[in-house]
């Protein structure tokens, strides 16, 4: 099992995998509700050292694109684009990650900054555990 898994994930990186983005809020909410998964929701900036950052590390790393592209519907808007979302997911800084449920509504608090990759997989784990649970 364990060499399957070094093989897909080498697979992936060798082939260019990224993660599937929407860059829609309200698209993104729709697609919660049709495919029943929580939404992967950053607010970034291109010009922000942190959202460089982590999109060119975390957001790379093959073992988070497999679980963001399985597990999630992936968003992300950038502030210079003048997205169109619901303010309350405005944090006062970016890079900013939520999860939301169905119903529009925030899983957590943000997570606020880089996350390294590590990190980052913890926390879906986190989250995919606890969607399990409410969208029973």
């Amino acid at each position: 099992m364990k060499i399957f898994l070094f093989l897909v994930l080498a697979l992936s990186t060798l082939l260019g995998a990224s993660i599937q983005w929407e860059h829609d809020y309200t698209e993104g909410v729709k697609q919660v509700k049709t495919l029943n998964k929580p939404m992967l929701f950053i607010v970034s900036s291109h010009h922000c050292r942190y959202c460089v950052q982590l999109e060119s590390t975390t957001l790379k790393d093959p073992r988070v694109i497999q679980k963001v592209n399985a597990a999630y519907v992936p968003v992300i808007v950038y502030m210079e684009d003048r997205p169109l979302f619901p303010r309350e997911f405005y944090a006062g800084g970016t890079p900013t990650t939520w999860f939301i449920k169905g119903d529009g509504n925030a899983m957590f608090k943000p997570l606020m900054g880089a996350l390294d990759a590590s990190s980052f997989l913890e926390a879906l784990t986190i989250v995919t555990t606890e969607y399990k649970k409410i969208s029973k």
